[in-house]
């Protein structure tokens, strides 16, 4: 039990100093937090067609970009970050320290929630206030929007950690992950209506959580007829919990077991 506690307490101190290191980057910053905004301004500027009765493309667009947030500040920044740690030997002092590998998750996984609740909020006000997203009103929707962003956030969480053993170097990670996820969010149904994109582009995509992920949050923002628009005719609750779940164990499983804390 002391064990644990001191894991838990040590994991906290460590995700304050993350997000300390974090804000004092204005780049990061920047990209991590006010990038999805910048894109929904540009999409819901130039496409303002109606998808399907009362849902236009910004609309849609919103739920894509709220999913598609978490992977950009969850799997991409720690896919990147942490080569660039080991590089800089930053890992290595680490395990000098009373911390463990958990205490490390653990203060990561903090600096995520902060970072994903921030962004989920600002594309929330600025989805509503300019491009008229239409807010749940029924409390099931806000519980299934709840559990969505605590798997979603903690799936790519851990996918981010258990990627970070392949990037080579910490200079060349970003070469790595960025196109990676660029590529998901097209084959996932964020840039476009998932169901106008070719068959085998979709076959593929489900292999992943983030079109899992982007068709959930639809569920929560769209109206409930526009399931008739997806692949299955529903929105698959529980497929998406189910998918979900198996990557965040498959993730931990992997991060625990392939992370280094020093490229030796």
């Amino acid at each position: 039990m002391n064990s644990l506690r001191n894991t838990l307490r040590i994991g906290v101190l460590r995700g304050g100093l993350e997000l300390k290191q974090f804000l004092r980057q204005r780049e990061s910053v920047v990209f991590t937090i006010f990038f999805p905004v910048i894109l929904l301004f540009i999409f819901g500027t130039v496409f303002k067609d109606t998808i399907a009765p009362g849902v236009t493309f910004s609309q849609y667009f919103v739920a894509g970009m709220i999913a598609s947030g978490l992977v950009n500040t969850g799997f991409q920044q720690l896919a990147i970050t942490i080569p660039m740690e080991r590089d800089f030997g930053t890992l290595k002092r680490l395990r000098g320290t009373p911390m463990s590998v958990s205490s490390y998750f653990i203060g990561k996984a903090l600096l995520v929630t902060i970072l994903m609740i921030i962004q989920t909020a600002l594309l929330l006000i600025f989805g509503t206030l300019m491009f008229g997203l239409n807010m749940p009103s029924d409390p099931s929707i806000w519980l299934t929007f709840t559990w969505l962003v605590i798997l979603g956030s903690a799936c790519s969480t851990v996918l981010g950690i258990a990627f970070s053993v392949v990037p080579k170097s910490g200079r060349g990670a970003s070469a790595v992950v960025s196109p990676i996820v660029i590529i998901l969010q097209f084959f996932s149904g964020v840039f476009f209506v998932f169901t106008s994109l070719p068959s085998w582009m979709q076959q593929f995509a489900a292999l992943f959580p983030l079109k899992w992920l982007t068709q959930g949050m639809r569920s929560v923002f769209l109206p409930a007829d526009f399931a008739t628009q997806e692949v299955a005719k529903s929105w698959e609750i529980g497929k998406i919990a189910l998918v979900l779940i198996l990557w965040l164990i498959f993730g931990l499983v992997f991060a625990i077991r392939s992370f280094k804390w020093s490229k030796e």
